[in-house]
């Protein structure tokens, strides 16, 4: 009989981290990642930007197109959940018809799919500001900022609600990890 600990490493599923830009979930799925790997956890990360550039750069930011991009991430997310890993997602998606799509297809393959809403303030994420994006749209170089001149459909019912605002990233990635010990993941 294998122990708990051993099933829980062996047992896949996608945390889909979603939020505004700057929010903090490619900080937080880089922290609970790291948690995850070195207690025996197969884990990849599948950071927005980076699917981006190798996957989906042929694509624009129209509503059309970021429905194409979170599909083909949620395809893979859930290629890999399938096989046994823990695979955070830190995408913005912001529609939520968009992150229902790629729950569905979880749910029709019986993998283990859970929504993080990071809750960070539009007003915080614009002075991290991480990539300089608020600070290119206040300045007119930018449209289509989500959350500022694009909707971003907050999710109504997620799995686990972060807020990040005021908290260390060691006390977010604590409290996530602790989300995923209470549904067998971790």
């Amino acid at each position: 009989m294998r122990a708990a600990g051993a099933a829980a490493r062996e047992r896949g599923a996608t945390v889909w981290l979603t939020g505004l830009p700057s929010a903090g979930k490619t900080t937080l799925a880089r922290a609970v990642a790291e948690r995850l790997a070195t207690t025996g956890h197969r884990v990849e990360v599948l950071d927005g930007d980076e699917i981006r550039r190798c996957l989906s750069q042929e694509l624009g930011f129209s509503r059309e197109d970021r429905h194409t991009n979170v599909q083909r991430i949620g395809f893979v997310a859930e290629l890999l959940a399938r096989n046994g890993v823990k695979v955070l997602v830190p995408v913005i998606a912001p529609y939520a018809d968009s992150r229902d799509a790629v729950r569905r297809r979880h749910e029709a393959n019986g993998t283990t799919y859970l929504e993080v809403h990071v809750a960070t303030p539009v007003e915080v994420c614009s002075v991290r500001d991480v990539k300089g994006l608020y600070a290119r749209q206040a300045a007119g170089e930018l449209t289509g900022l989500t959350g500022v001149d694009d909707p971003y459909e907050e999710p109504t019912a997620p799995d686990l609600r972060i807020r990040t605002e005021g908290r260390p990233v060691a006390d977010t990635a604590a409290g996530l990890h602790r989300f995923l010990v209470e549904r067998g993941l971790a």
